[in-house]
Protein backbone atom coordinates (compact mmCIF):
# COMPACT_ATOMS: atom_id res chain seq x y z
CA UNK A 1 0.00 0.00 0.00
CA UNK A 2 1.26 3.58 -0.61
CA UNK A 3 0.83 4.61 2.72
CA UNK A 4 2.01 8.63 1.38
CA UNK A 5 -1.45 8.50 -0.72
CA UNK A 6 -3.21 6.89 2.00
CA UNK A 7 -2.50 9.64 4.48
CA UNK A 8 -3.21 12.33 2.04
CA UNK A 9 -6.72 11.00 1.40
CA UNK A 10 -7.10 10.87 5.39
CA UNK A 11 -6.05 14.22 5.55
CA UNK A 12 -8.43 15.89 2.69
CA UNK A 13 -11.72 13.63 4.39
CA UNK A 14 -10.94 15.52 8.05
CA UNK A 15 -9.87 11.88 9.73
CA UNK A 16 -8.43 11.78 12.64
CA UNK A 17 -4.51 11.24 12.33
CA UNK A 18 -5.22 7.75 13.92
CA UNK A 19 -6.40 6.45 11.36
CA UNK A 20 -3.24 5.86 9.45
CA UNK A 21 -1.33 4.20 12.45
CA UNK A 22 -5.03 1.70 12.40
CA UNK A 23 -4.04 0.91 8.45
CA UNK A 24 -0.56 0.75 9.30
CA UNK A 25 -1.21 -2.25 12.14
CA UNK A 26 -4.13 -3.84 10.01
CA UNK A 27 -1.20 -4.03 6.83
CA UNK A 28 2.11 -5.25 8.86
CA UNK A 29 1.20 -6.83 12.16
CA UNK A 30 -2.61 -8.34 11.25
CA UNK A 31 -1.51 -8.74 7.76
CA UNK A 32 -5.22 -7.82 6.64
CA UNK A 33 -5.79 -8.36 2.83
CA UNK A 34 -8.04 -6.33 1.70
CA UNK A 35 -9.57 -2.90 3.20
CA UNK A 36 -12.64 -5.39 3.60
CA UNK A 37 -11.24 -6.45 6.49
CA UNK A 38 -10.32 -3.17 8.11
CA UNK A 39 -13.01 -3.67 11.36
CA UNK A 40 -11.93 -0.31 13.09
CA UNK A 41 -12.49 1.69 9.88
CA UNK A 42 -16.20 2.56 9.46
CA UNK A 43 -17.80 1.02 6.53
CA UNK A 44 -18.39 4.17 4.78
CA UNK A 45 -14.69 5.31 5.42
CA UNK A 46 -13.69 1.59 4.09
CA UNK A 47 -15.49 2.11 0.53
CA UNK A 48 -13.43 5.78 -0.08
CA UNK A 49 -10.51 4.56 0.58
CA UNK A 50 -10.99 1.47 -1.19
CA UNK A 51 -11.98 3.20 -4.59
CA UNK A 52 -9.42 5.75 -4.14
CA UNK A 53 -6.07 3.34 -3.17
CA UNK A 54 -5.63 -0.35 -3.75
CA UNK A 55 -4.83 -2.13 -0.46
CA UNK A 56 -2.12 -4.06 -2.15
CA UNK A 57 0.69 -2.78 -5.04
CA UNK A 58 1.19 -6.40 -6.26
CA UNK A 59 -1.09 -9.04 -7.09
CA UNK A 60 -0.40 -12.48 -7.37
CA UNK A 61 -0.49 -14.42 -10.79
CA UNK A 62 0.52 -17.22 -10.95
CA UNK A 63 2.29 -19.54 -8.17
CA UNK A 64 4.25 -22.86 -8.34
CA UNK A 65 4.70 -24.83 -5.34
CA UNK A 66 7.88 -28.01 -5.24
CA UNK A 67 6.73 -31.35 -5.10
CA UNK A 68 9.19 -31.70 -2.06
CA UNK A 69 6.25 -28.78 -0.41
CA UNK A 70 10.17 -26.62 0.72
CA UNK A 71 10.00 -23.96 -2.17
CA UNK A 72 6.87 -21.85 -3.29
CA UNK A 73 7.81 -19.14 -6.45
CA UNK A 74 5.53 -16.69 -6.92
CA UNK A 75 4.45 -14.34 -9.64
CA UNK A 76 3.30 -11.02 -9.61
CA UNK A 77 2.24 -8.21 -11.41
CA UNK A 78 2.68 -4.88 -10.59
CA UNK A 79 0.18 -1.56 -11.49
CA UNK A 80 1.94 -1.07 -14.27
CA UNK A 81 1.67 -4.51 -15.66
CA UNK A 82 5.45 -5.64 -14.75
CA UNK A 83 6.04 -8.52 -13.49
CA UNK A 84 8.24 -9.92 -11.17
CA UNK A 85 9.16 -13.10 -9.37
CA UNK A 86 9.87 -14.15 -5.60
CA UNK A 87 10.18 -17.23 -4.03
CA UNK A 88 9.18 -18.58 -0.43
CA UNK A 89 11.65 -21.58 1.02
CA UNK A 90 10.63 -23.81 3.93
CA UNK A 91 13.93 -25.03 6.18
CA UNK A 92 13.55 -28.20 8.11
CA UNK A 93 14.77 -26.36 11.02
CA UNK A 94 11.00 -24.32 10.75
CA UNK A 95 12.86 -21.34 9.49
CA UNK A 96 11.25 -19.54 6.74
CA UNK A 97 13.44 -17.47 3.96
CA UNK A 98 11.39 -14.93 2.15
CA UNK A 99 14.03 -14.11 -1.50
CA UNK A 100 12.73 -10.80 -3.03
CA UNK A 101 13.68 -9.13 -6.38
CA UNK A 102 14.55 -5.55 -5.80
CA UNK A 103 14.31 -4.47 -9.61
CA UNK A 104 12.42 -5.69 -13.14
CA UNK A 105 15.29 -7.30 -14.58
CA UNK A 106 18.94 -7.00 -14.01
CA UNK A 107 21.23 -4.59 -16.11
CA UNK A 108 24.54 -6.52 -14.59
CA UNK A 109 24.17 -9.30 -17.73
CA UNK A 110 26.01 -11.91 -15.59
CA UNK A 111 26.08 -14.94 -17.70
CA UNK A 112 25.15 -17.70 -15.62
CA UNK A 113 21.85 -15.80 -14.46
CA UNK A 114 18.37 -16.04 -16.43
CA UNK A 115 17.71 -12.90 -15.09
CA UNK A 116 20.40 -11.04 -16.45
CA UNK A 117 18.72 -11.71 -19.75
CA UNK A 118 16.14 -9.90 -19.51
CA UNK A 119 17.90 -6.87 -19.27
CA UNK A 120 16.70 -4.00 -17.46
CA UNK A 121 12.84 -2.15 -17.13
CA UNK A 122 13.01 0.02 -14.00
CA UNK A 123 13.46 -0.38 -10.04
CA UNK A 124 11.16 -1.51 -7.30
CA UNK A 125 9.50 0.90 -5.10
CA UNK A 126 10.21 -0.03 -1.16
CA UNK A 127 6.13 -0.91 -1.28
CA UNK A 128 6.77 -3.13 -4.03
CA UNK A 129 9.42 -5.04 -2.32
CA UNK A 130 7.85 -4.86 1.24
CA UNK A 131 5.00 -6.32 -0.35
CA UNK A 132 6.94 -9.62 -2.13
CA UNK A 133 7.71 -10.31 2.30
CA UNK A 134 4.09 -9.96 3.35
CA UNK A 135 2.52 -11.75 0.75
CA UNK A 136 4.34 -14.85 1.97
CA UNK A 137 4.01 -14.04 6.03
CA UNK A 138 -0.11 -13.90 5.07
CA UNK A 139 0.49 -17.50 3.58
CA UNK A 140 2.27 -18.34 6.84
CA UNK A 141 0.25 -17.15 9.11
CA UNK A 142 -2.75 -19.61 8.07
CA UNK A 143 -0.04 -22.62 9.88
CA UNK A 144 0.96 -19.78 12.83
CA UNK A 145 4.13 -19.50 11.06
CA UNK A 146 5.91 -16.64 10.15
CA UNK A 147 9.15 -15.09 8.32
CA UNK A 148 12.02 -15.60 9.80
CA UNK A 149 14.22 -14.27 7.15
CA UNK A 150 14.56 -11.94 3.99
CA UNK A 151 17.24 -12.03 1.27
CA UNK A 152 17.58 -9.56 -1.37
CA UNK A 153 18.90 -12.74 -3.52
CA UNK A 154 16.21 -12.44 -6.28
CA UNK A 155 15.61 -10.41 -9.61
CA UNK A 156 18.08 -7.32 -9.84
CA UNK A 157 21.45 -5.75 -8.13
CA UNK A 158 20.01 -4.62 -4.71
CA UNK A 159 23.20 -1.66 -4.93
CA UNK A 160 21.45 -0.16 -8.12
CA UNK A 161 18.20 0.32 -5.83
CA UNK A 162 20.28 1.28 -2.47
CA UNK A 163 17.63 3.63 -1.38
CA UNK A 164 14.14 1.91 -2.03
CA UNK A 165 15.82 -1.43 -0.77
CA UNK A 166 17.30 -0.01 2.76
CA UNK A 167 13.31 2.24 2.88
CA UNK A 168 12.08 -1.84 2.74
CA UNK A 169 14.14 -3.22 5.16
CA UNK A 170 14.10 -0.07 8.08
CA UNK A 171 10.39 -0.76 7.63
CA UNK A 172 10.16 -4.58 7.83
CA UNK A 173 12.04 -3.65 10.45
CA UNK A 174 10.21 -1.41 12.74
CA UNK A 175 9.55 -2.45 16.29
CA UNK A 176 5.94 -0.83 16.01
CA UNK A 177 5.20 -3.08 12.56
CA UNK A 178 6.40 -5.83 10.86
CA UNK A 179 9.25 -6.07 13.98
CA UNK A 180 11.57 -8.95 12.04
CA UNK A 181 15.15 -8.38 13.37
CA UNK A 182 18.28 -6.49 11.18
CA UNK A 183 20.34 -9.89 11.38
CA UNK A 184 17.86 -11.58 9.76
CA UNK A 185 18.32 -9.38 6.35
CA UNK A 186 20.70 -10.39 3.77
CA UNK A 187 22.18 -8.32 0.54
CA UNK A 188 23.41 -10.33 -1.99
CA UNK A 189 25.75 -7.95 -4.14
CA UNK A 190 27.96 -9.02 -6.95
CA UNK A 191 30.41 -6.51 -6.16
CA UNK A 192 28.93 -2.72 -6.82
CA UNK A 193 31.75 -0.90 -4.63
CA UNK A 194 30.00 2.32 -3.95
CA UNK A 195 27.36 0.45 -2.47
CA UNK A 196 29.04 -1.63 -0.16
CA UNK A 197 30.94 1.18 1.32
CA UNK A 198 27.51 2.85 1.85
CA UNK A 199 26.42 -0.46 3.56
CA UNK A 200 28.90 -0.03 5.80
CA UNK A 201 27.81 2.98 7.54
CA UNK A 202 24.42 2.04 8.54
CA UNK A 203 23.27 1.76 11.35
CA UNK A 204 21.47 -1.82 11.30
CA UNK A 205 23.12 -4.96 11.47
CA UNK A 206 22.39 -6.11 8.00
CA UNK A 207 24.38 -9.41 6.31
CA UNK A 208 26.05 -8.74 3.21
CA UNK A 209 26.95 -11.93 0.29
CA UNK A 210 29.34 -10.80 -2.33
CA UNK A 211 28.41 -13.18 -5.57
CA UNK A 212 32.24 -13.65 -6.21
CA UNK A 213 31.91 -17.04 -8.47
CA UNK A 214 35.94 -16.79 -9.05
CA UNK A 215 39.18 -15.05 -7.50
CA UNK A 216 40.66 -14.75 -10.95
CA UNK A 217 39.99 -11.45 -12.63
CA UNK A 218 40.21 -12.61 -16.46
CA UNK A 219 37.86 -15.46 -15.41
CA UNK A 220 35.41 -13.16 -13.51
CA UNK A 221 35.22 -10.33 -16.04
CA UNK A 222 34.50 -13.10 -18.65
CA UNK A 223 31.46 -14.37 -16.30
CA UNK A 224 30.81 -11.15 -14.73
CA UNK A 225 30.92 -7.70 -16.61
CA UNK A 226 30.96 -6.10 -13.54
CA UNK A 227 34.29 -7.10 -12.95
CA UNK A 228 35.74 -4.91 -15.64
CA UNK A 229 34.50 -1.98 -13.65
CA UNK A 230 35.22 -3.47 -10.15
CA UNK A 231 37.24 -5.45 -10.35
CA UNK A 232 38.97 -7.84 -7.06
CA UNK A 233 41.65 -5.12 -6.95
CA UNK A 234 38.75 -2.87 -6.19
CA UNK A 235 36.43 -4.76 -4.67
CA UNK A 236 37.92 -6.62 -1.98
CA UNK A 237 39.09 -3.32 -0.18
CA UNK A 238 35.84 -2.09 -0.11
CA UNK A 239 35.07 -5.48 1.67
CA UNK A 240 37.76 -4.96 4.05
CA UNK A 241 36.46 -1.67 5.00
CA UNK A 242 32.47 -3.10 5.37
CA UNK A 243 34.32 -5.95 8.08
CA UNK A 244 36.18 -3.39 9.96
CA UNK A 245 33.63 -1.35 10.58
CA UNK A 246 31.13 -3.05 10.90
CA UNK A 247 32.89 -6.20 12.44
CA UNK A 248 30.24 -8.29 10.93
CA UNK A 249 30.97 -12.14 8.37
CA UNK A 250 31.06 -11.57 4.84
CA UNK A 251 29.41 -14.44 2.13
CA UNK A 252 31.19 -15.28 -0.95
CA UNK A 253 28.85 -16.73 -2.70
CA UNK A 254 30.71 -19.13 -5.44
CA UNK A 255 28.54 -21.06 -8.13
CA UNK A 256 30.54 -23.94 -9.59
CA UNK A 257 30.55 -23.64 -13.23
CA UNK A 258 32.34 -27.08 -15.07
CA UNK A 259 35.95 -26.44 -16.61
CA UNK A 260 34.95 -22.68 -15.20
CA UNK A 261 36.12 -22.02 -11.97
CA UNK A 262 36.01 -25.57 -10.18
CA UNK A 263 39.51 -26.56 -10.65
CA UNK A 264 42.21 -27.17 -7.97
CA UNK A 265 43.72 -23.66 -8.76
CA UNK A 266 40.35 -21.95 -8.55
CA UNK A 267 40.30 -22.83 -4.98
CA UNK A 268 44.17 -21.86 -4.20
CA UNK A 269 43.66 -18.34 -5.91
CA UNK A 270 40.52 -17.94 -3.75
CA UNK A 271 41.84 -19.20 -0.36
CA UNK A 272 45.02 -17.04 -1.55
CA UNK A 273 42.41 -14.10 -2.12
CA UNK A 274 40.80 -14.67 0.95
CA UNK A 275 43.88 -14.60 3.27
CA UNK A 276 44.58 -13.09 6.99
CA UNK A 277 42.60 -10.40 6.18
CA UNK A 278 39.33 -11.80 5.87
CA UNK A 279 38.89 -13.69 9.32
CA UNK A 280 35.19 -13.15 8.96
CA UNK A 281 34.54 -14.60 5.55
CA UNK A 282 32.46 -17.37 4.27
CA UNK A 283 32.41 -19.23 1.25
CA UNK A 284 28.97 -20.84 0.03
CA UNK A 285 29.87 -23.25 -2.96
CA UNK A 286 26.70 -23.15 -4.64
CA UNK A 287 25.28 -26.04 -7.55
CA UNK A 288 24.73 -24.41 -10.88
CA UNK A 289 21.45 -25.71 -12.13
CA UNK A 290 22.62 -26.69 -15.96
CA UNK A 291 21.58 -24.40 -19.08
CA UNK A 292 22.19 -23.96 -22.22
CA UNK A 293 24.96 -21.54 -20.87
CA UNK A 294 27.30 -23.54 -18.83
CA UNK A 295 27.64 -27.17 -17.04
CA UNK A 296 27.23 -27.48 -13.54
CA UNK A 297 30.04 -29.30 -11.30
CA UNK A 298 29.62 -32.93 -10.60
CA UNK A 299 28.47 -33.72 -6.79
CA UNK A 300 32.03 -35.53 -6.50
CA UNK A 301 33.43 -32.34 -7.79
CA UNK A 302 32.05 -30.05 -5.80
CA UNK A 303 33.00 -32.32 -2.70
CA UNK A 304 36.33 -32.14 -4.02
CA UNK A 305 36.72 -28.68 -4.38
CA UNK A 306 34.89 -28.24 -0.98
CA UNK A 307 37.76 -30.56 0.53
CA UNK A 308 40.39 -29.15 -1.28
CA UNK A 309 39.21 -25.02 0.69
CA UNK A 310 38.66 -26.18 4.17
CA UNK A 311 42.86 -28.05 3.54
CA UNK A 312 43.50 -24.62 2.55
CA UNK A 313 41.83 -23.30 5.91
CA UNK A 314 38.95 -21.84 3.96
CA UNK A 315 35.50 -21.52 5.83
CA UNK A 316 32.91 -23.25 3.39
CA UNK A 317 30.19 -25.16 3.22
CA UNK A 318 27.71 -26.01 0.30
CA UNK A 319 24.77 -23.86 0.22
CA UNK A 320 21.41 -26.60 0.58
CA UNK A 321 19.64 -25.93 -2.97
CA UNK A 322 15.65 -25.03 -2.93
CA UNK A 323 13.28 -24.94 -6.01
CA UNK A 324 15.14 -26.26 -8.35
CA UNK A 325 12.35 -28.23 -10.11
CA UNK A 326 10.47 -25.22 -10.57
CA UNK A 327 12.76 -22.90 -11.38
CA UNK A 328 13.21 -21.18 -8.25
CA UNK A 329 16.99 -21.93 -7.46
CA UNK A 330 19.73 -19.55 -7.70
CA UNK A 331 20.03 -17.61 -11.15
CA UNK A 332 16.95 -19.00 -12.51
CA UNK A 333 14.67 -16.49 -11.48
CA UNK A 334 13.02 -14.58 -15.00
CA UNK A 335 9.69 -13.48 -16.31
CA UNK A 336 8.75 -16.62 -18.67
CA UNK A 337 6.76 -13.92 -20.87
CA UNK A 338 9.70 -12.76 -21.59
CA UNK A 339 11.13 -16.11 -23.01
CA UNK A 340 12.24 -13.94 -27.13
CA UNK A 341 14.22 -11.37 -25.33
CA UNK A 342 15.68 -14.30 -22.94
CA UNK A 343 16.65 -15.92 -26.01
CA UNK A 344 18.43 -13.04 -27.66
CA UNK A 345 19.80 -12.58 -24.40
CA UNK A 346 21.18 -16.23 -24.53
CA UNK A 347 22.78 -15.61 -28.40
CA UNK A 348 25.11 -13.07 -26.32
CA UNK A 349 25.82 -15.49 -23.36
CA UNK A 350 27.12 -17.72 -25.77
CA UNK A 351 29.50 -15.52 -27.33
CA UNK A 352 30.51 -14.55 -23.77
CA UNK A 353 31.02 -17.99 -22.98
CA UNK A 354 33.28 -18.75 -26.09
CA UNK A 355 35.64 -16.03 -24.28
CA UNK A 356 35.98 -17.53 -20.81
CA UNK A 357 39.60 -19.07 -20.16
CA UNK A 358 39.71 -22.62 -19.87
Amino acid sequence: MNFEKLKTLLTEQQEPAYRLAQAERAFYIELADRWEEMAVYPKALRQRCAEALPWKELSSVHVQESPKGDTVKTLFACADGQKIEAVLMCHQDERNTVCVSSQIGCAMACTFCATGTMGIKRNLTSGEIIEQVLHYARLLKIKNERVSNVVFMGMGEPMHNYDAVLSAIRTLNHHDGFNLGARHFSISTCGVVPGILRLADEPLQINLAISLHSAINEIRSSIMPVNRAYPLEKLMPAVRVYMEKTNRKVMFEYLLLKGINDRPEDARALAKLLGPDFRLAHVNLIKYHETEMFQGTSRGERVAFLDELRALHVPATHRITFGEDIDAACGQLAVREEQGRVKQGLAAVRAAKARVLP
